[in-house]
């Protein structure tokens, strides 16, 4: 009997084994970093510092002089998505010099050589950074109702919360990392965080409204990845709150920023070693 030579894998059958593969190596890159999380969980609470202060002082003070302009919002309800987007770009701008410390250590010499996808390994450090922004929410959540902001518990806008919060983190850390590959350097890597992190913040509508900018202030706004993800969450977080740049348009251009961001740091990512 003449034996059939078996068939050869489809190219579906082998985009499926691609996929899976990938997903395998994002998965065990993020585990490994939320492993690192959980043995010190300190990092988490000293990044909530900054915008708890924020909510109970500087929120409490505009909320008395009424001096921008909300709409139907006080101004403390209007803030706290803010202070939690800001809260997602100070912890997330900063992790790119975990990565110079891996370089220093030997850990991405060792990665890099695996046949792990570059972007894979990108993908998978963003998908921590995610985890540690949902660590914040939790916090900022807790304080804004202890403040009594008028927080919307209904389980699609939380739902919304958390994914602008995975995506915005994703986006912020991939930028870290991208600059971390350039740089190289911790003292160097510092000192451009520092200097970025407060432009990303007040060229935003954190704090005030895009409508009560200057013109020239309003066209950085919206070249301003925070910007959208401040909008979504005032329209999914706050009772009364609404997008001034529409919720779908929120999450197509981080969703859009993170995916050329990825395909950047990918790229720049062995340069780390050179």
């Amino acid at each position: 009997m003449t034996q059939l030579a078996p068939a050869p894998p489809s190219a579906a059958s082998n985009s499926e084994n691609v996929l899976v593969a990938f997903a395998r190596e994002v998965f065990a890159v993020a585990n490994a970093e939320f492993r690192k999380l959980r043995r010190d969980p300190t990092e988490v609470l000293t990044r909530s510092v900054q915008p708890i202060l924020w909510l109970l002082v500087f929120g409490q003070v505009f909320t008395r002089l009424r001096a921008i302009p909300t709409g139907s919002l006080s101004y403390l309800d209007f803030m706290a998505p803010g202070v939690l987007a800001q809260s997602v770009l100070f912890t997330a701008i900063f992790y790119g010099i975990a990565v110079i410390w891996e370089r220093d250590l030997g850990i991405i010499q060792k990665m890099l050589v695996s046949p792990a996808f570059r972007s894979a390994l990108v993908l998978g450090k963003a998908a921590s950074a995610g985890f540690r922004g949902l660590s914040q929410t939790v916090i900022i959540y807790v304080v804004t109702l202890v403040l009594g902001v008028k927080v919307r518990f209904e389980a699609l806008p939380f739902l919304g919360v958390l994914l602008a919060v995975l995506l915005g983190s994703a986006v912020f850390s991939t930028f870290s990392l991208a600059i971390a590959c350039i740089v190289k350097t911790r003292e160097r890597f510092m000192g451009i965080g520092q200097v970025l992190t407060m432009p990303l913040f007040f060229a935003s509508n954190a704090i005030y409204p895009l409508e009560a900018m200057p013109g020239w202030l309003q066209v950085l706004a919206r070249g301003n990845p925070l910007t959208y993800l401040v909008d979504a969450l005032r329209s999914l977080m706050v009772v009364g709150g609404h997008s001034a740049l529409g919720l779908g348009r929120d999450f197509l251009v981080e969703l859009g920023t993170l995916i050329l961001l990825v395909i950047v740091a990918a790229r720049l990512y062995p340069s780390l070693t050179r």
